[in-house]
C-alpha cells in the first residue's frame, strides 16, 4: 500500500488528509470517506486502507480542519467535539470534496472516471449532500448510521435528493438516538416519491456507532463485516470498480 499525509490548500486553512491506494496497477477509483465525529484518527486510517486494499483511491480528510488539526476524543472532550461538528454545514463539506476530487485529478494514480463515497454517523448527510453536488462524479454514495438525513432545516440534504445520478445507500442501526426510526421511515417515504436509486437497511441488534472496530460495547462484528459487503457491492454495480 502507499500511504501519504498531505495539507490540501483551502480559504479557510490546510485541509490535513490521509491518502492510502495500491502500489500496484492503477490508476485507482477514488472514494472520498467522510469521518464520524470523534475525528480522522488511526482507526479510521485502517478502515482506509482496507478499502484501498481491494482497489481503490482512498482520501480521508479531517473536516474539522477549520478549527483544529487534531482532534483527539476523550470522555471531557464531548462538548468540545459537538462544537466542531455543529461549526460544519452540507455546503462546507461539499466545498472540500471539491478541492478533494482536484487533488486527485492532479495524481496519476487516481482514476478520473466514477467515484464513490462514504459517510459515518454525523457524515451521513454530507454523502447524501455529495451525492446531489457532484452528481457526474459520484456513482454510489453510502452512509452508515447517519444521522440529520431528514429534517426540517432548509439544508437538509434530502431536499437535493432529485439531483442524483448514482446510487444511494443507507445503513441504518437498530437502535440508534441520533437517527430515529421516525427520521428514516420519513426519508424512506420521501426518496420513494423521488425516482432515485436508494437502499435504506436496517441492521437488526446495532447500535449508533457499530462498525467501529475500537467503540467498545457497541462494535457488533458480523454487521459491520455486512456493511463492508454492502459498501464493496454498491460501488462495484455502479461502474466503481478497482482496476485489476
Amino acid at each position: 500500500m502507499q500511504e501519504l499525509h498531505v495539507d490540501i490548500p483551502r480559504p479557510d486553512g490546510q485541509m490535513n488528509t490521509f491518502i492510502v491506494a495500491p502500489e500496484r496497477h492503477g490508476p485507482h477509483p477514488v472514494v472520498i470517506f467522510l469521518m464520524d465525529a470523534p475525528g480522522k484518527r488511526e482507526e479510521l486510517h485502517d478502515m482506509a486502507r482496507r478499502i484501498a486494499s481491494v482497489g481503490y483511491y482512498v482520501l480521508l480528510p479531517n473536516l474539522y480542519y477549520r478549527r483544529t488539526r487534531e482532534f483527539v476524543m476523550a470522555p471531557d472532550k464531548r462538548e468540545e467535539m459537538f462544537g466542531h461538528m455543529n461549526a460544519l454545514t452540507n455546503a462546507m463539506v461539499c466545498e472540500d470534496i471539491s478541492a478533494l476530487f482536484e487533488f486527485a485529478q492532479a495524481d496519476p494514480k487516481a482514476a478520473d472516471g466514477p467515484a464513490g463515497c462514504v459517510g459515518y454517523c454525523m457524515s451521513g448527510p454530507f454523502a447524501f449532500a455529495a451525492a446531489a453536488a457532484f452528481p457526474e462524479r459520484l456513482a454510489a454514495s453510502a452512509s452508515f448510521h447517519g444521522v440529520r438525513l431528514y429534517n426540517d432545516a432548509p439544508d437538509s440534504p434530502h431536499l437535493d435528493a432529485h439531483k442524483i445520478k448514482g446510487e444511494m445507500y443507507f445503513g441504518c442501526a437498530e437502535t440508534d438516538e441520533w437517527a430515529p426510526p421516525e427520521m428514516v421511515q420519513g426519508l424512506d417515504d420521501y426518496l420513494a416519491g423521488t425516482g432515485m436509486r436508494y437502499e435504506v437497511e436496517w441492521y437488526p441488534g446495532t447500535l449508533h456507532g457499530f462498525v467501529f472496530p475500537l467503540r467498545e460495547g457497541i462494535y457488533e462484528k458480523a454487521a459491520a463485516e455486512r456493511h463492508w459487503e454492502r459498501l464493496f457491492a454498491l460501488f462495484a454495480r455502479n461502474g466503481v470498480r478497482p482496476a485489476y
